[in-house]
Order: C-alpha cells, then sequence, then structure tokens
C-alpha cells in the first residue's frame, strides 16, 4: 500500500476542506443585524409618538427588543435567526438575551435553582463579569489622569 506524504496529505485535506463563505455570511449578518436595529428604531420612533421622555423610550426600547429575543428563544425561533444571521444576531441586545434564555431553558430538568438559575449565567456571566470590571477601570483611570481638566 502507498503511503502519503505530508504534503500531499495537506494537498488531500485542502481539496477536500469546503470552501468558507466568507462574504454571504457577511452580507447575512449585516441584514439580520440591520433588521434587528430596523426592528428598534421602530419601537423607538412607535414611543416616542406617544411623546414620552427620551430616557423612558431608550429605556422601554431595550426592554422590549430583549423580551422579544428571549421569548423567541423560548419559541425556537430565535436559534434559526442565530444561524442565517450569524454576527448579526449576535451582538444586537437580542443576541444577549438569547444567551441568558439558552442555557436556562436547556437545563430546565435539573430545577429553578440548581438547573434554570445556576447555568442562566454560564455564557452571558463572563461577558457581565469582564464588561464591569473594564467599565470600573477605566472610569478609575479617567477619575485619576482627567479629573482636573
Amino acid at each position: 500500500m502507498d503511503k502519503m506524504t505530508n504534503k500531499e496529505y495537506q494537498k488531500y485535506v485542502e481539496r477536500k476542506q469546503p470552501k468558507p463563505t466568507y462574504f454571504k455570511n457577511m452580507i447575512f449578518a449585516f441584514v439580520v443585524g440591520g433588521l434587528i436595529c430596523t426592528l428598534g428604531q421602530i419601537i423607538r420612533n412607535f414611543l416616542l409618538g406617544y411623546g414620552l421622555d427620551e430616557k423612558v423610550v431608550a429605556t422601554a426600547t431595550s426592554i422590549l427588543l430583549i423580551f422579544l429575543g428571549s421569548l423567541l428563544t423560548g419559541l425556537g425561533i430565535y436559534d434559526k435567526i442565530g444561524k442565517v444571521g450569524g454576527a448579526g444576531a449576535a451582538i444586537p441586545i437580542t443576541g444577549f438575551a438569547n444567551s441568558i434564555v439558552s442555557p436556562a431553558m436547556e437545563f430546565k430538568r435539573e430545577g429553578f435553582i440548581f438547573g434554570v438559575a445556576a447555568r442562566m449565567f454560564s455564557i452571558a456571566g463572563p461577558v457581565l463579569v469582564y464588561g464591569i470590571s473594564s467599565s470600573i477601570i477605566v472610569g478609575i483611570l479617567y477619575l485619576l489622569l482627567f479629573n482636573g481638566r
């Protein structure tokens, strides 16, 4: 039996390996992310139409987008959106809601304390810890360096 050399094997693997579809993925991420942002803008405009304060509208828009992301995750729809949209579905606030609800649903059989509550932040928890920690460090540096200016 004829054995392949490392170079021959590498060429064989490169021929068989599927080619990445970067451009298509970027387009889908752009479209899905844009649609989520457009939905947020529609909600914002709708709430502004009622004459609400800008801060109230911003908060309510975020809350509604988190609710919709959580609801669609619970119904199994957001995972399908994420498969198509990739980063376009993961980066907006709806993706954050998905990252909290998905593990909670996965471990609900283990009960509400050791399943849902314990696993809810398994994906989003590190993001929160590092985000909050880095914002504190930047705030302290800003206070120390630019306090008198």
